[in-house]
């Protein structure tokens, strides 16, 4: 009697996109954008290259995917549970900062991401951002004419200046900079600079030396805030006197 082969013994958890993403974030962590190859994520899977480019095509788009998965935890976490209270009670202008906030704190956990979504402009993850930030500042009264300046403005703050601060932080850690140690270092560059020439600069030296990058960031959100709900009210005041 001739014996049955015995089957290959199955995986104990199969490769799937949402794992291969998974991995792919935790090298980027740790390795920065450069550590991201397939090879290194078929050894961080025990798989071959072939097993992944069947969920994935390339790099690009393993970048463009595993930057999604960041940003979706992150609209999850910025409208639900972040600064403000739960999102059924929460103001726009709660959400907007609730979110902006949580975008930043993810920057600077995963610094890749800023170049991410530069790379990735107009793909899901960005989107994603556009629409809820949009919807935010539609619920602010915008007028429809400025409602895409102002959207705009929001999303490239929080781009913006979360991936300046990401980059600063790891720019100190490549030159094994304390921050703190850093900011007094320029603050006394910024106190000894003539005083003619330089009056404002002198002038919020401390304030460098001391800032919050947290605090300044959303102070900035609260300027274009009070900008966007200013231009809502002189639109409303004109259309009550036309009528």
């Amino acid at each position: 009697m001739v014996k049955k082969a015995r089957p290959a013994p199955r995986r104990e958890e199969s490769l799937s996109r949402d794992r291969i993403i998974e991995a792919a974030i935790e090298l980027l962590d740790n390795d920065g954008e450069g550590g991201l190859t397939f090879r290194a994520l078929s050894e961080r899977l025990a798989t071959g290259p072939g097993a992944i480019y069947w969920h994935i095509a390339n790099k690009g788009d393993l970048l463009v995917a595993a930057c999604d998965a960041v940003i979706a935890g992150v609209m999850a976490q910025g409208t639900t549970n972040g600064t403000a209270a739960q999102a059924d009670a929460a103001t726009p202008e709660d959400t907007i900062r609730a979110l902006a906030l949580a975008m930043f704190d993810a920057m600077n956990e995963h610094p890749w991401i800023g170049s991410a979504l530069f790379h990735s402009a107009g793909a899901l993850p960005t989107v994603r951002l556009l629409e809820c930030i949009g919807q935010q500042v539609r619920a602010l009264g915008a007028p429809a004419a400025g409602q895409w300046s102002a959207t705009s403005a929001l999303l490239h703050y929080v781009l913006g200046v979360g991936g300046q601060n990401a980059a600063n932080r790891l720019s100190a850690q490549t030159r094994a900079l304390d921050r703190d140690d850093f900011l007094g270092e320029v603050a006394d560059a910024w106190s000894a600079l003539d005083e003619r020439d330089y009056p404002f600069t002198r002038s919020v030296a401390d304030d460098l030396r001391n800032h919050d990058d947290r605090g300044d960031f959303l102070a900035g959100i609260d300027l274009i805030l009070g900008g966007i709900k200013g231009t809502a009210k002189t639109r409303a005041k004109a259309t009550v006197r036309k009528r």
